[in-house]
């Protein structure tokens, strides 16, 4: 998509841990005159940086560099958000959007795709990826039973939770806490039971209504 004249190019930060996918979306971006690439970053904390440096329009985010934190602090710096992952949990995608993302795709979208949930976003739009559009309605429904407590959880289940609310997916909370991917799909489990839900969505739309 090249630039209209009389429009400045949409400023983007990619930010994402892996190297080759940085180097891909640059690469694809640089050869548009639609889009500049300011900066890359590969961590949550340099992430930030860049958008206090440079004042990106967009950022462009793996969900798993710093989750719903990462995403609140760039959007109080002033950049919209689209979060490119390959998490499609949908308590990702919740968390994601309450936290202020403008779009949500998949790293397996097209570059066409990408380019224009980029535009999307820019201008104030909400992007969704094909996958998560159809489910939006859904996600965003309250649970049925309003609560403002939650039953006892231990200690370690309430971590699991708090990072769960994050919206960072199993192998991210894995890697966080330490433990295994299997132990953390168990926890997940057994918090479900607890908070009579059945999902991972409406159990972070529970734990927020109770101030997580």
């Amino acid at each position: 998509m090249d630039a209209d004249p009389a429009e400045p190019p949409v400023s983007v930060v990619v930010a994402d841990g892996h190297p080759v996918i940085r180097g891909g979306l640059r690469a694809m971006l640089s050869t548009q005159t639609r889009y500049r690439v300011l900066a890359d970053a590969d961590n949550a904390r340099d992430t930030v940086r860049a958008v206090t440096v440079h004042r990106p329009d967009v950022v462009v985010i793996d969900l798993d560099l710093g989750g719903v934190a990462a995403i609140t602090e760039i959007r109080r710096c002033g950049a919209r958000v689209l979060v490119f992952t390959m998490a499609d949990e949908d308590a990702a995608i919740v968390s994601a959007l309450q936290a202020g993302a403008g779009g949500y795709i998949r790293k397996n979208a097209s570059p066409e795709q990408i380019t224009r949930a980029i535009c999307g976003v820019a201008a104030g739009d909400v992007v969704l990826g094909p996958p998560f559009a159809a489910r939006l309605a859904e996600l965003l429904l309250p649970v049925p039973t309003v609560r403002t407590d939650l039953p006892d959880l231990t200690a370690r289940e309430r971590e699991v939770l708090s990072l769960l609310v994050e919206g960072l997916p199993n192998s991210a909370i894995a890697r966080r806490l330490t433990l295994a991917p299997k132990t953390i799909s168990n926890h997940l489990s057994v918090i479900f039971g607890k908070l009579q839900v059945a999902s991972r969505a409406d159990a972070v739309i529970l734990a927020r209504q109770a101030g997580w």
